[in-house]
């Protein structure tokens, strides 16, 4: 049974395509207000992981249970009680940014508080001054401080980031880091996956998943503690290898991409 204060719980949660195993049967639960990061190189199965939690990917065995609802069975539910970053934009280049805030708030029954919270958007994400133009004229820093304001606008229990700094250059990354500490001050609760090892380092607790695999569990500490290392670069690397990464999970995912940009996550 979900204990009260957990927002996600998986138990053998996984998923194939074919013979190839994406994720293969991966339990952790995660408490309310936790600051959460999935470590693992370029195709280790945290992107198809996070599909399955936010109902695009039906898992093909175990489950999960994310906000106290069934992610097979109250997809609904789980959604509502979810923001989301994608790793892959999900703006509408043709439109303003704020547009693109008016129309999460219309997707979300917001009604009268929509105009309320998509000044509020923009002014926390410092894009007042751009709110008129369209998305597809700014910066790579500036869209994704937008993402994350939508995401923001319903007042979800759980935020899911998926790569939300990749891309960005050093001084963008930082900004767009420390807005993101300060939903952690808030108590919000946060799911991320990252390549970056110092964002890691900064969460409450880290899963490194390796070959669909979740391979350690523990706090920062707790992981150079029981793997050895002078910090988590060395435990990523002791866990997962040497060997570059070069190849992601490939084509197998992009329906569920095509979904996304399409809008059909929230119906």
């Amino acid at each position: 049974m979900t204990r009260p204060d957990t927002i996600v719980e998986c138990l053998g949660l996984g998923r194939s395509y074919g013979d190839r195993v994406a994720v293969d049967s991966i339990a952790f639960s995660m408490a309310e207000g936790e600051f959460f990061a999935l470590l693992g190189p370029n195709g280790a199965g945290k992107s198809t992981l996070l599909n399955m939690l936010t109902t695009l990917v039906a898992p093909s065995r175990g489950e999960a249970r994310v906000a106290g609802a069934d992610i097979r069975r109250e997809a609904d539910r789980v959604r509502a009680a979810l923001g989301i970053v994608f790793q892959d934009s999900s703006l509408d280049d043709r439109l303003t940014a704020a547009q693109n805030l008016r129309i999460h708030a219309a997707l979300h029954g917001m009604g009268r508080a929509g105009p309320e919270a998509v000044a509020a958007g923009l002014a926390w994400a410092g894009l007042e001054a751009v709110a008129d133009q369209r998305v597809g004229r700014l910066s790579g820093g500036m869209r994704r401080r937008l993402e994350l304001a939508r995401a923001l606008m319903h007042r979800p229990r759980l935020l899911i980031l998926d790569e939300p700094t990749l891309g960005l250059d050093v001084q963008a990354r930082r900004d767009l880091w420390s807005r993101i500490a300060t939903l952690r001050d808030r108590g919000l609760s946060v799911l991320m996956t990252t390549h970056f090892i110092q964002e890691a380092e900064a969460c409450s607790r880290v899963g490194v998943i390796d070959g669909g695999r979740l391979v350690a569990l523990g706090t920062p500490l707790e992981l150079r503690a029981r793997h050895g290392g002078t910090g988590l670069e060395d435990v990523f690397v002791t866990l997962t290898g040497q060997k570059p990464r070069d190849g992601d999970a490939g084509g197998r995912e992009r329906p569920a991409v095509a979904r996304k940009r399409a809008g059909a996550w929230i119906r």
